[in-house]
């Protein structure tokens, strides 16, 4: 669970944060209160922590303003409550239907257990302990069908990122990539997506299937749905690549292939 939904205390103290960052420096302690139905007591004493705790200055009578450290708690707490709430959404849904592929025959009425397998929601006799639903129609095995009253969590680890870095053209660009290199690790990965001309033309040149449109948005849906995609990066683009892995919360590692001379 996120910080600030662990206890009320962290979760009052965001709010008044945000009441300070919203209504500037001369915004009354009774104002606060009357907008987070709260006492002005409680308000003083939060503020005399967030002082403390150096995420608010105080600059004179009545005059506050949100610390640096305390506008980099806002958006930490604000990613987190994000990722919490993609998690929530992808997660349980007891109310609308969802489409999930057969594992096996399945009758209309059926109670079934879910999984994610290759990046897909499977409908599965096995009930386990994870998460479970009922099917909406007769489905045979590799058929789509509906599932609803979704109970319990969706068991789900992470994918992690591959980064295959490719020289750029003012250094050579796909002609100076270790093929055979390349080649071994593209076998092993999928997805498979081009970021940059050069690691466009350096992955045709071995063959391989790829996906060259949406680099980005690709690899981290995949990851996100369980799956370990492997991104070929023009060297100029692996530092925007690498932080938008970091701003999701994706693990990933690094190889660069250029030939060595």
């Amino acid at each position: 669970m996120i910080e600030i939904l662990r206890n009320k205390n962290s979760t009052t103290k965001f709010q008044i944060l945000v009441e300070i960052a919203n209504g500037g420096p001369e915004i009354q302690q009774r104002e606060i209160a009357k907008e987070l139905n709260i006492t002005p007591q409680a308000v003083s004493d939060y503020v005399a922590q967030l002082i403390g705790e150096n995420l608010l200055v105080s600059e004179g009578r009545s005059s506050y303003r949100v610390t640096n450290e305390g506008v980099n708690w806002i958006i930490r707490s604000l990613r987190e409550l994000h990722d919490y709430n993609t998690f929530v959404q992808r997660a349980v849904n007891n109310i609308s239907i969802c489409a999930a592929l057969a594992e096996d025959k399945v009758k209309e009425g059926q109670k079934v257990g879910i999984k994610m397998k290759n990046g897909l929601l499977f409908a599965v006799s096995d009930i386990g302990s994870g998460a479970s639903g009922i099917a909406t129609i007769d489905a045979e095995h590799g058929e789509d069908v509906g599932v609803y009253n979704i109970k319990g969590i969706v068991q789900l680890e992470i994918g992690n990122a591959t980064i295959i870095k490719i020289p750029g053209i003012e250094r050579g660009g796909s002609r100076k990539v270790d093929y055979a290199a390349l080649k071994r690790h593209v076998t092993g990965g999928f997805p498979v997506v081009s970021l940059g001309l050069e690691a466009y033309v350096a992955l045709r040149s071995i063959g391989a299937d790829f996906w060259q449109y949406g680099a980005t948005e690709v690899a981290i849906e995949s990851a996100r749905s369980g799956l370990n995609p492997l991104v070929v990066c023009t060297d100029s683009e692996v530092s925007v690549l690498i932080a938008r892995l970091e701003k999701e919360k994706i693990r990933y590692k690094l190889i660069d292939t250029e030939k060595m001379r």
